[in-house]
């Protein structure tokens, strides 16, 4: 009798039978069957489910030492910091875990760029990652709020007043997430309640999501569909280990910036109490909110900032019906891969200028990089679907990885 005979036999069997649990967990985590050409870039949707893990967990027991009130928030902060044991360690962790969520999701969102990931048949699979970001937003926004510090304060002061741009109903949002008129009390009671309760709905979009990848299975480098058994190996061993070995550096960076570098990627002046009376002197968000910042002050116009700072994520949803090109992969696609890369550092120069103040040439700066964003969705996209010329595509991804190697194997002849 084999391995899986005596399972069926024993308390996992009995439990199986009733509740198919070991039975679901093998068929999608062990024998799931995933293209064999997988690069690292793949680490990052593991990578990212790891992290929303421990953001809840340690947000969790934040949320028994912390205060929701603006008298003593702050406080309360200083207190899980100073007084709470290991309180520094969970508020460092959880601080940075923030930053490194962005980081990772950002790569997850560029890889999937690059090869192709939002292309027929995964359209739902890429919206829904698109959802998961905007939940993450939210989250973070009203998680960065809790502190109570400088920053805290008037960032959420200038950001939910950004909704008062809209005509007729624009006031009446605003009154609704201050819960008054001004931000006060209720404003943080308030955005402490969503903040605990937003990661939970990413849970349930996440769960969405794995769904759906496992509907299609997940693409590759080459964007080649899997044409038969030959092109696949299962999830486990394979990918489990290099999955291991992704979360082993991923922890080395992440213990290495909160144990070394804990306030690097935040703002001083939130370590100053929050005081309605004193503006700072320049007042910004959180790192991973700087593009869309960048592309709200681009623009004179109030609303019609507003406007394309929201239309800078949503034009995310378009993607599939924007780049129609056969071809999924950037590998085989020259110029898709030119402007490409340009996006790419585009995109760091609209983090740098959202840090910068909005006048001089970072005004300018920012305007054309704006420009340049919104193009490569709307015009390079199309354009390059239409008129594109790409060479020949490997016959499978077997025939890929097998011609890789072949080439390894000859240029190591030629070496020796």
């Amino acid at each position: 009798m084999d391995n899986q005979e005596n399972k069926k036999t024993g308390i996992t069997g009995w439990i199986d039978k009733r509740l198919p649990v070991f039975t679901f967990i093998n068929h999608n985590l062990r024998d799931y069957p995933t293209p064999k050409n997988l690069n690292y870039f793949w680490n990052f949707g593991s990578l990212a489910g790891i992290t929303l893990v421990i953001m809840i967990v340690t947000g969790i027991l934040l949320a028994m030492q912390y205060t929701a009130n603006t008298d003593i928030a702050f406080d309360s902060v200083e207190r899980i910091m100073r007084d709470v044991n290991n309180g520094w360690l969970l508020r460092y962790i959880h601080m940075n875990g923030a930053s490194m969520f962005f980081i990772i999701v950002y790569i997850h969102i560029f890889r999937g760029l690059y090869y192709g990931s939002y292309k027929y048949p995964r359209e739902i699979l890429w919206m829904l990652g698109v959802v998961i970001l905007l939940l993450m937003m939210a989250t973070a926004f009203m998680g960065y709020v809790l502190p109570w510090g400088q920053m805290s304060f008037w960032g959420a002061t200038v950001i939910t007043n950004l909704f008062s741009a809209f005509p007729v109903i624009g006031d009446y949002i605003v009154t609704f997430l201050w819960g008054g008129f001004s931000v006060d009390n209720p404003t943080l009671s308030r955005f402490f309640v969503l903040h605990y309760l937003l990661p939970f709905a990413i849970v349930g979009v996440v769960a969405l999501h794995l769904v759906a990848l496992h509907q299609f299975g997940s693409n590759n480098p080459t964007g080649v569909d899997v044409k038969s058994s030959g092109d696949t190996i299962p999830f486990h061993p394979y990918y489990t280990v290099k999955d291991y070995f992704g979360l082993g550096v991923f922890l080395i960076v992440y213990a290495a910036l909160v144990f070394f570098a804990p306030n690097f990627l935040g703002h001083p002046d939130n370590y100053i109490p929050a005081n309605p009376l004193q503006t700072p002197a320049h007042i910004v968000p959180e790192w991973y909110f700087l593009p869309f910042y960048a592309i709200l002050r681009a623009v004179p116009d109030k609303l019609t900032g507003v406007l394309l700072m929201f239309a800078a994520v949503l034009v995310l949803f378009l993607l599939p019906w924007l780049d129609k090109h056969k071809v999924r992969s950037a590998t085989f696609r020259p110029f898709y891969k030119q402007f490409y890369w340009l996006f790419f550092i585009n995109a760091i120069v609209l983090g740098w200028v959202g840090a910068m103040p909005a006048e001089g040439v970072y005004v300018l700066i920012a305007r054309i990089a704006s420009v340049y964003y919104f193009s490569f969705f709307l015009i390079i996209m199309p354009l390059l679907s239409r008129f594109e010329k790409v060479g020949e595509l490997p016959s499978s991804i077997s025939a890929a990885v097998l011609s890789k190697k072949f080439d390894k194997d000859i240029n190591e002849s030629y070496a020796k």
